[in-house]
């Protein structure tokens, strides 16, 4: 009896308020990333005069120590909050009218690292005025939660997928106890993950088509030379523990998630080190201050998409590796600018996955996995 006098709100956890910031997007679109504690659970009116977005955060906190991180070339004038009741209102006011923010246009992402829960926002302003519509929350699909009807892409332009088989040539890569090497392994893998995507209604190409040595600059620098929507390379891990197995996903980042992301990253760094081949030193600063520069766009949709593969892996029973599976480190074959994973199939230092990564079956396997995750990403954020 006790229980149902208490007020309603002590029965659940508050959510919080922990950033507030906007970006720009491709196609000269803006972004507004709102990070709480817990998953939020919002919904959005557009009013008038001024023309505004209000986002209605249900049984959160205002935190006014939070001071919005407000970038150039957006339609966002300024961003407040207020509380009302046990709703947070996240008020935009714009330079431009916006109708409606699509719903491919709307995300929730997983916590990282250091960043909680983030719900984002990309849109595109519109002439003249209007009146004021409200927009109900999608069912908390835009984490990457692997249902079927996550958004597609409205127009008839087929997303591009450069695909990067890892090492090559003169770099065998990993080699289990069996003789498996890495790059025959991901080399096969890559060839059917191509076929099969152009098959699915997408334009796929391979960095690699053959046992040749590319250098991490070059393979990089093919994504950004297709304008691609995605990058995946894919890698063979080994381990000094010979009980290790499991797939792995990794993301760039300035600093390593863990000390075997950093073991993982620098192993795979090394292959630049063989040969000094391709492009000049000046090219190579460039290329990596471009990079920097696109990176807090291009992060979100790039660890969006590895929690996509992960689920999809183990929807798939492929074994994954313990102790967190989607990682960041900074890998020199991943700073393009495009949304960018690496992907470590499984161990060759383990002997039973050494055999399975060898076999056509599992080669399958894996494929049709990373199909079933790209066919869920959303390509327009």
């Amino acid at each position: 009896m006790v229980a149902t006098m208490l007020p309603r709100v002590a029965l659940a956890s508050r959510n919080s308020l922990r950033g507030l910031r906007t970006g720009v997007q491709p196609g000269n679109r803006t972004r507004i990333v709102i990070e709480t504690a817990a998953r939020p659970s919002y919904t959005l009116s557009y009013p008038d005069q001024p023309p505004r977005i209000v986002i209605s955060l249900a049984n959160t906190t205002a935190n006014q120590s939070v001071k919005p991180n407000m970038a150039s070339g957006t339609i966002v004038r300024s961003l407040t909050q207020a509380q009302s009741g046990d709703r947070l209102l996240i008020t935009a006011e714009l330079t431009r009218r916006v109708t409606e923010v699509p719903r491919s246009g709307i995300m929730i992402l997983e916590p990282t690292g250091d960043s909680g829960f983030r719900l984002v926002l990309d849109f595109a302003g519109t002439g003249g005025g209007g009146a004021t519509t409200t927009a109900s929350a999608p069912a908390a699909s835009g984490g990457g939660s692997g249902n079927n009807n996550a958004p597609r892409r409205a127009n008839t332009r087929r997303p591009i997928i450069v695909i990067d088989p890892g090492h090559g040539g003169k770099d065998p890569g990993a080699i289990g106890r069996g003789g498996v090497r890495e790059k025959d392994v991901v080399l096969a893998v890559g060839r059917s993950l191509r076929t099969s995507l152009n098959s699915a209604g997408f334009e796929a190409h391979l960095t690699r088509d053959r046992d040749v040595f590319l250098n991490l600059n070059t393979r990089a620098g093919m994504a950004e030379q297709r304008n691609a929507d995605l990058f995946l390379s894919l890698h063979a891990n080994a381990n000094p523990s010979r009980d290790m197995r499991g797939f792995s996903l990794f993301t760039l980042s300035q600093r390593a998630s863990d000390q075997e992301a950093a073991r993982i990253a620098e192993a795979e760094n090394a292959a630049d080190r063989i040969d000094v081949d391709g492009f000049t030193g000046f090219e190579r600063n460039v290329r990596h201050i471009l990079s920097a520069l696109q990176q807090n766009i291009l992060a979100e949709s790039s660890v969006e998409f590895a929690h996509t593969q992960r689920r999809k892996f183990r929807a798939a029973g492929i074994h994954e590796q313990p102790r967190g599976s989607v990682r960041s480190a900074p890998f020199a074959v991943l700073r393009a600018a495009t949304p960018a994973v690496l992907i470590e199939l499984g161990h060759l230092s383990h002997r039973e996955e050494e055999r399975l990564l060898n076999t056509r079956a599992h080669q399958d396997k894996l494929v049709a996995a990373m199909v079933r995750a790209i066919q869920n990403h959303n390509f327009e954020v």
